[in-house]
């Protein structure tokens, strides 16, 4: 699999998991249960940790196929997606060491601004790795 693609398949890991904890989140689960949406949740918790952990340097790679110019374009993202992906992984890690693992703890997760943060890198990063093609999805803007 080119770099490209690892990133795309932990981009997509990333932002299903941060969908599924918005699900969670609104459900008012007391993370007790061993089964149902309690126990899912610690799947996608270990599935984002994987993901954070190798998403700069996949980028980086990915970056390394393209043009000399999008490469030094790319570079001062690279070190602000690692610091966010850092600092997410971070708190992922601290949810994951907790006993039990409710709603209110996965909707503060969600709350917290460096996931918001690497929410919008991957964002960005998806938009650079899948380029809407004019006519698909957005309309064009009209030209003067």
């Amino acid at each position: 699999m080119t770099a490209a693609g690892e990133l795309q398949a932990r981009v997509d890991a990333i932002e299903e998991s941060y969908e599924f904890f918005l699900a969670y989140a609104a459900q008012g689960v007391s993370g007790e249960q061993e089964s149902g949406p309690a126990g899912q949740v610690r799947e996608f918790l270990q599935r984002m940790e994987e993901a954070l952990v190798v998403l700069a340097d996949l980028f980086a790679a990915a970056v390394a196929e393209r043009d000399a110019a999008e490469q030094a374009a790319c570079r001062p993202f690279i070190d602000v997606l690692r610091r966010d992906a850092e600092s997410s992984l971070a708190a992922v890690r601290l949810v994951r060491a907790q006993p039990v693992v409710g709603s209110q703890m996965i909707d503060n997760l969600n709350a917290l601004i460096h996931l918001r943060a690497l929410l919008t890198d991957v964002f960005l990063i998806d938009e650079i790795l899948n380029p809407r093609v004019p006519g698909e999805g957005h309309p064009e803007a009209p030209t003067a």
